[in-house]
């Protein structure tokens, strides 16, 4: 049988099936900023299997282009239920992690599609003008037949406009117990910090530019009665009823994070989830013994607790001004409180604002109730509950998503289109939000935080939360492996980045008509356009507008 082989440039937000029929149409050119990271791919068919393709990049930007293997990941999961806007509600294989090539080359399956992630870092004083990037692929198996020479040039266009620093704060929960358990490393060792610095490198290279600060064990996803690993940065000593502190973890904690880049600081929960009962897990040296005093069985308004929490807060905050970050630093009370728990909840708030005034004290949760009655200031709510919100004018309005959010509005699970994800960035700009919140940077547990998982083989956190939802980076052998998923919100927000450089130069109403040109109506959360092309265009008409 004759060796059939064939290629074909296409955009990022193609999603490329192995048994599924390619239908994207060729994608050979576009336009970038000046420190814009882009990203294309290259697909290629094989009609059997060719065990070793040689790739070679022929660019004058060659050491500022990365090539990755998208590579497929199983999915029991793929969704609660569906709209039209779907790639598929089986399980099956999708794609998504970005794994680096083998020797510089790649392999290919009998009768299927594969793809070459292609991302070319922009530096920020590039020439500006049309720079071609030559992709080649050459196998030489041992039979003739197999011999194939396959090579495609995408032409990318710097203009002479420079990438805008990020103004949004973003945050995806990082879970550094998930690193620990993972790498099978004790918390807090010198690997583990190792590990940890490359998670958070990998994170604010992405826009995440708020992290997530274990000052105790996070109580999230935990199962009621149950307790995930111990990370608490903060040391604390018990004699008697008298505490003290010691933060020399959480100090270098803060360095890492700066010397990272991180800008903004999220200090972790101070009660329980759904709800506030109950104290997070926190462990003392009490009479030379490290131990357990607060955590499921403390009554969270109780004397006790308030009382550690009195003379805590004080000493927290204390360390967080000697640092220079009190402006920079965000506290939360409880995450996804329900309406029934506002009493519960009002007693947390009345507990612990004595001592965070003049700080910025943020929560997911979707009842405009918890803002209306004062004890939100600064309400997240989800994409699908956002609109009350909207309606009260609040000020530096934040949203977020997870699992519950699959009914017409963006979100990032595998079986979502990369536009339903990319389209975020849009969105952002069009509601005039400050920040955004995600649960799942790397949460590599079963639901509950119950059993650990190989994320490569189980996306779902154990047929709990659809694929993609749970996390954003994978396990590679010493650090992160990116995702499709990863790499498409990045350009969800220099898509933002760029829509709010061409606010200050022709003002906001003019941006936002060119973003709902021809469309007939007006972009909200649960309608806008769903195809890759119009993203594309749509960027590309921003590019145009700020060269001009």
């Amino acid at each position: 049988m004759e060796t059939e082989f064939n290629t074909r440039l296409l955009s990022s937000l193609s999603k490329v099936f192995g048994k599924r029929e390619l239908k994207d149409e060729a994608h050979c050119a576009g336009t970038a900023l000046q420190g814009e990271i882009y990203s294309f791919q290259l697909a290629y068919y094989s009609n059997k299997i060719l065990k070793k393709i040689s790739v070679e990049v022929d660019s004058d930007l060659k050491d500022n282009i990365k090539l990755r293997e998208a590579a497929l990941a199983p999915s029991d999961l793929p969704c609660y239920n569906f709209d039209d806007n779907y790639l598929s509600e089986s399980a099956g294989l999708f794609p998504d992690p970005l794994c680096e090539l083998s020797g510089n080359s790649v392999k290919a399956m009998p009768f299927q599609w594969r793809s070459l992630w292609v991302t070319v870092a922009v530096p920020s004083q590039c020439l500006a003008g049309r720079h071609g990037i030559k992709i080649s692929l050459k196998s030489s198996e041992l039979e003739p037949d197999c011999c194939i020479e396959a090579s495609e040039t995408f032409s990318l266009d710097i203009l002479p406009v420079e990438m805008p620093r990020q103004k949004l704060i973003h945050t995806e929960w990082f879970h550094t117990d998930c690193i620990a358990t993972h790498y099978n490393v004790e918390v807090w060792s010198e690997k583990h910090w190792e590990l940890v610095e490359k998670y958070v490198k990998n994170a604010v290279d992405h826009g995440i530019n708020m992290i997530l600060t274990p000052v105790f064990t996070p109580p999230l996803d935990t199962q009621v009665g149950g307790e995930r690993p111990t990370v608490q940065l903060v040391d604390v000593l018990k004699k008697g009823n008298s505490y003290s502190f010691g933060f020399s973890r959480l100090k270098r904690w803060i360095e890492m994070l700066k010397r990272c880049g991180a800008e903004y600081f999220e200090i972790s929960h101070l009660f329980t989830q759904w709800g506030a009962n109950h104290a997070p897990k926190i462990i003392a040296e009490v009479d030379g013994v490290m131990k357990q005093i607060f955590g499921w069985d403390t009554d969270a308004h109780g004397e006790e607790y308030k009382l550690f929490l009195s003379k805590f807060l004080p000493e927290l905050t204390a360390c967080l001004e000697d640092a220079n970050i009190s402006e920079k630093s965000i506290f939360h009370v409880s995450d996804e409180p329900a309406k029934d728990h506002m009493e519960s909840y009002r007693r947390a708030v009345e507990t612990i604002s004595p001592y965070l005034e003049g700080y910025t004290v943020i929560d997911a949760l979707s009842k405009v109730e918890f803002y209306d009655s004062g004890l939100v200031k600064k309400p997240v709510p989800a994409n699908n509950h956002i609109e009350p919100f909207m309606d009260r004018n609040i000020e530096g309005l934040w949203t977020y998503y997870c699992c519950s959010q699959w009914d017409k509005v963006p979100n990032r699970f595998f079986a979502m289109p990369s536009a339903r994800n990319r389209i975020m960035g849009a969105l952002l700009y069009k509601y005039d939000l400050s920040g955004f919140l995600h649960w799942g940077f790397n949460f590599w547990y079963s639901q509950y935080s119950i059993n650990k998982i190989d994320p490569f083989k189980v996306t779902d956190a154990d047929k709990a939360f659809p694929s993609g939802d749970a996390f954003l980076v994978y396990p590679g052998e010493d650090g992160p492996v990116d995702s499709i998923r990863h790499e498409v919100m990045r350009e969800a927000l220099q898509d933002l980045r760029a829509l709010r450089l061409l606010e200050e130069k022709i003002g906001r109403d003019k941006v936002c008509a060119i973003l709902e040109k021809g469309l007939g109506y007006e972009l909200k959360m649960d309608k806008y356009p769903q195809d890759a092309e119009w993203l594309l265009n749509m960027r590309e008409n921003i590019n145009f507008a700020l060269k001009n």
